[in-house]
């Protein structure tokens, strides 16, 4: 088998966040195709005991710790470097020795990085046939976080917006292909970058729809009571914060007046402090961390994702989908999924609006949308067929 260095920003194990969930399965996609040689980090004390599960997986396994509050330390250096602040938090010396050595001794030709702060770690290494796996466009979302937040929040992500894309252009530039989650993405960042088709491309997600299976048997982790309005995610992630602080003050009430006992649960784990207070609050409960998402799915009557700021795909909608339920998705977050709004899923923006979408599944339980939307996901988003662009697309840059 081939040799390969697959570099990743934060442990691939276990696949319980977005980004987790793709590089997982990309990892384990490689691994039967390469002798993969993974260099990557933990910030989760509670994610080395995964270390070795990695470890079977790989040729050989790089794993150094990233203390996150060390590393915002770390990356003000950033300030007098001029670079994108992100840059220097995911820069480690021994990681860095730990690649050159083994592209050395290992041979290797191939190397994939999976999101764009990784690839600083290879750009002394033209020789290689190098992809970078960008997934989403990172420096947008700062561009939005800056126009949401402010001053000096807003400054300090502005300028991480054009730091960090005059970055991300630099790589585009220097590697064979750069991919993201989405075609909508893609689009987005060819005309953010001037480059073309021939460099910049897609690879959509997956959805394991044998493990998302409504068919299966599962406890209802609700009480008895109305009608449960679910959303499931990292409560620590602040998309996601905004997200459910939008829907529990501006949508909840709009739809407890028209159905009674209406319950909204927020699961997840890690909830901030401002996503715990929002238990206060009539009809919402805060789960925390949960062994199982999916008999919140399979039990909920319906699933939201009411981002306000969001890029690429969000895995929340399509497992969603995968277990057959009716979703409303904000405009942002619907946007990288293949599926069509009215036939697989409902989006609305305005907080009267969603409210209104919520209630008309509610009111008829759209079945047949949602046997429509698990069908989507098996015929769209499966994984195996999605990834094997990777190898389409090291084997069109040949040796370099």
């Amino acid at each position: 088998m081939e040799k390969l260095l697959l570099l990743v920003h934060r442990i691939p194990f276990p696949p319980n966040k977005g980004d987790k969930v793709r590089s997982y399965h990309l990892l384990k996609y490689l691994a039967e195709r390469y002798q993969v040689y993974l260099g990557t980090f933990v910030d989760d004390a509670d994610d080395w005991q995964y270390v070795e599960k990695l470890r079977a997986l790989c040729a050989d396994c790089r794993v150094e710790a990233l203390d996150p509050r060390l590393g915002k330390l770390r990356s003000l250096t950033g300030l007098l470097t001029g670079e994108a602040l992100s840059l220097p938090f995911y820069r480690h010396a021994g990681m860095q020795r730990w690649v050159d050595d083994t592209i050395r001794t290992q041979g290797i030709d191939k190397a994939l990085v999976f999101s764009s702060q990784m690839a600083q770690y290879l750009r002394r290494h033209p020789q290689l046939t190098r992809i970078a796996d960008f997934v989403d466009i990172d420096s947008d979302k700062w561009a939005q976080y800056a126009q949401a937040k402010p001053w000096p929040l807003s400054w300090i992500y502005g300028r991480e917006a054009r730091k960090l894309r005059q970055f991300e252009c630099a790589v585009s530039g220097e590697f064979q292909a750069t991919t993201f989650v989405s075609v909508a993405e893609a689009r987005d960042y060819r005309k953010l970058s001037g480059f073309g088709a021939d460099r910049i491309a897609h690879v959509n997600n997956g959805v394991d729809a044998g493990y998302f299976d409504p068919a299966l048997a599962y406890d209802n982790p609700y009480s008895v009571g109305g009608p449960v309005v679910v959303f499931t995610g990292a409560m620590d992630y602040w998309p996601n914060v905004d997200a459910v602080e939008w829907f529990a003050r501006e949508v909840l009430p709009l739809l407890q007046r028209q159905h009674a006992g209406l319950r909204f649960y927020i699961a997840g784990a890690r909830p901030t402090e401002q996503v715990k207070a929002l238990a206060q609050l009539p009809g919402v409960l805060v789960t925390g961390s949960v062994p199982d998402m999916r008999p919140y799915l399979r039990f909920a009557d319906v699933a939201v994702a009411p981002l306000r700021i969001a890029r690429g795909v969000q895995n929340k909608v399509l497992e969603a989908m995968a277990m057959a339920r009716p979703v409303v998705a904000s405009p942002q977050a619907a946007e990288g999924i293949d599926a069509e709004a009215g036939q697989h899923f409902l989006v609305a923006d305005q907080a009267a609006d969603f409210a209104a979408a919520v209630s008309s599944v509610l009111a008829d339980g759209a079945p047949e949308m949602a046997q429509r939307a698990r069908e989507c996901v098996r015929q769209r988003y499966d994984w195996q067929k999605n990834l094997a662009l990777f190898e389409r697309m090291f084997s069109a840059a040949g040796s370099p």
